[in-house]
């Protein structure tokens, strides 16, 4: 039997999801892109979300790669809040989903046991 993940790593995986969740909402159906292909926009911004699955045996290892894909998610929320009023509600949530997933790094470090 294996022992429940840690708190920290619940929180990310959440947060993980959610950012994904999310780039298919904003992208997909809230505010597909006008000049591109809707698929071609949510492979830009769900694919490099699913990549870290390949390393998800390592919940921590999956969690580093999403923590530092989502810095891009982080500029692009910072992008679309100030230049796209419209959108600046959910280009917010991704900004807070992104601090989520890079503090549950910072927190996942502190509180680790040790191996």
């Amino acid at each position: 039997m294996t022992a429940p993940l840690a708190l920290p790593y619940r929180v990310g995986l959440f947060a993980w999801a959610a950012l994904a969740i999310l780039q298919v909402v904003w992208h997909g159906w809230l505010f597909p892109a006008e000049s591109l292909p809707p698929a071609l926009v949510l492979a830009i911004t769900v694919v490099p979300l699913v990549l870290p699955l390949l390393a998800i045996r390592n919940v921590r290892r999956a969690l580093l790669w999403v923590g530092i894909l989502s810095l891009f998610y982080f500029c692009h929320g910072i992008s679309e809040a100030w230049s796209a009023p419209g959108q600046r509600a959910l280009a917010l949530v991704e900004i807070a989903l992104t601090l989520v997933l890079i503090g549950t790094l910072g927190w996942g470090a502190r509180h680790r046991s040790p191996a």
